[in-house]
């Protein structure tokens, strides 16, 4: 199956935002290869087999404010 890169830009004011984020992402494993986190840019790179609406729910679930998401 082939993989996705989504990217989404989240609004996370300290590193407990991103590790929340991580944390729910990770237990996606192993349809989620890879997870970069950028608290500096705000965003959240995300290379997956799952649908872009499966991660976007995973991250919206976390309380955090999804400015936007799009596919790479």
């Amino acid at each position: 199956m082939p993989s996705n890169h989504y990217q989404f830009n989240v609004k996370m004011s300290c590193s407990g935002c991103s590790n929340a984020i991580n944390r729910v992402l990770t237990k996606l494993e192993p349809e989620v290869s890879k997870i970069d986190i950028s608290l500096e840019k705000q965003t959240v790179d995300v290379i997956t087999t799952l649908p872009y609406e499966t991660i976007y729910e995973k991250i919206n679930k976390t309380g955090k404010e999804i400015v936007s998401g799009k596919t790479l």
